[in-house]
């Protein structure tokens, strides 16, 4: 499997609006662990593995456990998430998987007991960022870099 095109070198003005966007990110409410959360996640379920293997290391840098990091795809079967990040993992799963079901009443109405309303915009503003940064990975075939020992 080869790299396809380089969206930076064919549309840099294109990648430049994404990067001014994940600028805006940045200074959300949002802790640097829950954005990262919200990237693996996501990446995750579209298969974006060089999505995955950035976000993970970055979630490591931010103080994120191994063992989290492992278990973040069957969170619901584990006591390891708080129950704030229960619920940006629940809209991040339903944001991304939009085209099945929407986003649920319950899910939503549990993220506004736990979030403010501009927390919950900036977590809809990650989800979708990430969700582009993986389709652009995944259409042209972005891969991760075997890490040296």
């Amino acid at each position: 499997m080869s790299n396809r095109i380089s969206l930076r070198q064919v549309e840099p003005e294109a990648i430049n609006a994404l990067v001014t966007f994940d600028k805006y990110l940045q200074a959300a409410q949002l802790t640097n662990i829950q954005k990262e959360l919200i990237k693996i996640r996501a990446s995750q379920i579209n298969g974006c593995a060089y999505c995955i293997n950035v976000h993970t290391k970055d979630a490591r840098k931010y103080g994120e456990t191994e063992q989290r990091i492992y278990l973040l795809n069957a969170w619901r079967e584990t006591d390891f998430f708080t129950e704030e990040e229960q619920c940006l993992l629940a809209l991040t799963e339903e944001i991304t998987l939009i085209s099945k079901h929407g986003v649920s009443n319950e899910t939503y109405d549990r993220a506004t007991k736990v979030f403010t309303e501009n927390q919950i915009a900036q977590i809809i503003m990650a989800v979708i960022s990430i969700n582009a940064w993986n389709r652009i990975g995944i259409a042209t075939r972005m891969k991760p870099a075997l890490d040296s020992k």
